[in-house]
C-alpha cells in the first residue's frame, strides 16, 4: 500500500479513516461512483463490485479510506441524490473532530449523525428539544421522533442490504493531501 506524505495544509485537518459501503447500485452507475469517490480522495478508486443478492440487477462494494476530517461528508455529498443508489459512509473521530455516519436511500435521502469515540450516535441538545416539542404538539410520538434522530428509518431500509454484504472484501485507499 502506498503511503502519502502529509503536507502543512493537511496538518490543519486531522487524518482519520472510514468506510464507504455501497449497498446497492445499478451496474451502469458503478464506474460513476468510483469516479466521484476518486475525485474526493484525489486518486483512482477502483472498487470490487459483487452482485447484491437483496436486489436483482444491482451490485455492492466496500471501500476503506483514510483522509482528512470531513472526507465522509465530501463522499456523501458527491453521491447523494443519485437514483437507485443505497450507501453508507462512516468516519472515525479524531482528537480534534467527532466521527460521522451518513446513510442514503432513494426513498429517504441522506441521514447524517455525529458519532462518538465508540460509534454511538450523539444527538445535539437542540435536536432533542425540537423532537420533544414536535411530540408535544401531536406531530408524532416521542419514541418515533427519537427513532428519526437515531436514523432508524434508514437502518430499517438498509438492513437487508447490509446482511447480504457480509463477508465481502474491503480495500483501503488513502486520500492524497
Amino acid at each position: 500500500m502506498k503511503e502519502v506524505s502529509v503536507t502543512a495544509s493537511a496538518a490543519v485537518r486531522p487524518t482519520t479513516r472510514g468506510v464507504l459501503y455501497v449497498h446497492s447500485a445499478p451496474s451502469a452507475l458503478c464506474p460513476h461512483i468510483e469516479w466521484a469517490v476518486g475525485g474526493v480522495l484525489g486518486m483512482a478508486a477502483s472498487m470490487h463490485w459483487t452482485p447484491q443478492p437483496a436486489q436483482s440487477g444491482s451490485y455492492r462494494a466496500e471501500l476503506s479510506w483514510s483522509g482528512g476530517a470531513g472526507t465522509a461528508a465530501a463522499i456523501a455529498s458527491a453521491l447523494r441524490g443519485w437514483s437507485h443508489l443505497r450507501f453508507e459512509v462512516t468516519e472515525e473521530p479524531t482528537p480534534g473532530s467527532e466521527g460521522a455516519r451518513f446513510s442514503c436511500t432513494p426513498d429517504l435521502g441522506v441521514f447524517h449523525a455525529v458519532t462518538g469515540l465508540h460509534g454511538d450516535i450523539m444527538i445535539p441538545e437542540d435536536r432533542l428539544k425540537a423532537a420533544v416539542v414536535r411530540a408535544a404538539l401531536g406531530e408524532g410520538t416521542l419514541a418515533g421522533e427519537i427513532d428519526k434522530l437515531l436514523g432508524k428509518p434508514w437502518d430499517d431500509e438498509l438492513e437487508t442490504f447490509r446482511h447480504a454484504g457480509e463477508g465481502a472484501p474491503v480495500r483501503w485507499l488513502h486520500q492524497v493531501v
